[in-house]
C-alpha cells in the first residue's frame, strides 16, 4: 500500500529501504482517487520510533492512506525533539474541525498513575468524545485501550503484581468478526505493561465482544459498535528489537526486570530474538483498514 507521509520524513527513508512504497504529497495529488485520511494520536516517548512501526503495519493493502500525525499539546515531550514535532505533528486545536476516516491512539508510559493523573487525560478525553462523531473508526493501544475502556464503560485498570513483558499466546474466540478473518487459531502478540483490564470486566460489559485473549496476558483484542471502536491490549506494532531495548534500558535504571518471556532463544538476552508476530499483527491493521476503514468510511468526509 502507498502510504503518504511528508516528505523529510526519517521514517520515509527507512520504510523505503525497506521496498516499503511511501508516496510524498506531490505524487499523491496526481492520483485521480481519495486516499484514506488516518490520524494517528502518538503519545509515546520516542515518537519516531513508534512512526516507524505504525507505517510499517499501515503498509501492507493496496489502500493508499494519508497519514497525519497528532501529539498531546497539554504534554511535554522530554524524548522526541521539539523541531521534530513543529515539523512533522499536529495539534488537536488544529484538526478538531476535520473527519477522519480512522484513528490510532498509541500506548503511553503512564500506567502507573491514575487516569485523572495524566497531564493530558483532559485533552485525551475530548479527543475520544470528538472521535465519536469525526471518525469512522478508531483503534486504540495498550494504555489507549485501557483509557477508552475507562472513559467509555467505566471500566478502570488495575495493578499488576509484575510487569506482563514478553511473547504471548492469545486464541482467537470469535472468528466470524472480519477484524481476525484469516488469524490462526493461535497467534503471538508482544506486551509490555504494568496494568491491566479485567477480562472479567470486558466479558460482562454488553456492549463489548471480546475477539482474542490469553491465559497469561488476558483480553488482547475487542470490538464494539461494529467496529467502530477497536481495542488493542498489547503492542502487535513492535519491533524485532523493541522489547530488547526495553529490557537493557531498565536494566541500567536498575528496575525490577525479568528476562522478556517467550521472546530470546533459549532466553539468552545475547541470541537475536525472534520475530514471532509480524503477520499477524500486518494482518490485524489490514483487516482493521478494508473493513473498518476502507468499507465503512463515505467517499466525503
Amino acid at each position: 500500500m502507498p502510504i503518504r507521509v511528508q516528505r523529510e520524513l526519517p521514517a520515509r527513508e527507512i520504510l523505503e529501504n525497506e521496498n516499503i512504497f511511501v508516496m510524498d504529497e506531490c505524487r499523491a495529488m496526481h492520483q485521480d482517487i481519495r486516499p484514506l485520511q488516518v490520524l494517528i494520536l502518538n503519545n509515546m516517548p520516542v515518537k519516531q520510533d513508534t512512526e516507524l512501526q505504525l507505517l510499517r503495519a499501515l503498509s501492507n493493502t493496496p489502500l493508499q492512506v494519508d497519514v497525519t500525525f497528532m501529539h498531546a499539546k497539554s504534554h511535554v515531550s522530554l524524548n522526541t525533539p521539539a523541531s521534530h514535532l513543529n515539523k512533522f505533528y499536529t495539534t488537536f486545536d488544529e484538526v478538531r474541525e476535520n473527519k477522519y476516516d480512522g484513528l490510532i491512539i498509541t500506548g503511553a508510559p503512564v500506567e502507573d498513575v491514575s487516569f485523572e493523573e495524566v497531564d493530558y487525560w483532559q485533552e485525551t478525553c475530548g479527543i475520544l468524545d470528538w472521535a465519536e462523531s469525526h471518525v469512522t473508526s478508531t483503534l486504540h493501544i495498550c494504555w489507549a485501550a485501557q483509557a477508552g475502556f475507562y472513559h467509555y464503560y467505566g471500566i478502570n485498570k488495575r495493578q499488576l503484581p509484575k510487569k506482563l513483558f514478553g511473547v504471548y499466546e492469545h486464541r482467537v474466540s470469535n472468528r466470524k468478526v472480519p477484524l481476525v478473518r484469516g488469524f490462526d487459531d493461535i497467534f503471538l502478540a508482544p506486551h509490555s505493561r504494568h496494568t491491566e483490564t479485567g477480562a472479567e470486566e470486558i466479558h460482562a460489559c454488553g456492549e463489548l465482544t471480546v475477539l482474542a485473549e490469553s491465559a497469561e496476558a488476558g483480553v488482547f483484542l475487542a470490538i464494539a459498535q461494529e467496529g467502530r471502536k477497536i481495542f488493542v491490549n498489547g503492542h502487535p506494532e513492535y519491533d524485532r528489537y523493541t522489547l530488547h531495548n526495553e529490557y537493557q534500558r531498565d536494566l541500567k535504571k536498575g528496575l525490577p526486570i525479568q528476562i522478556p518471556y517467550n521472546y530470546y532463544p533459549e532466553d539468552d538476552p545475547n541470541a537475536r530474538p525472534l520475530l514471532q508476530w509480524r503477520a499477524h499483527s500486518n494482518n490485524l491493521y489490514s483487516n482493521w483498514l478494508n473493513y473498518y476503514v476502507y468499507q465503512m468510511t463515505p467517499y466525503e468526509l
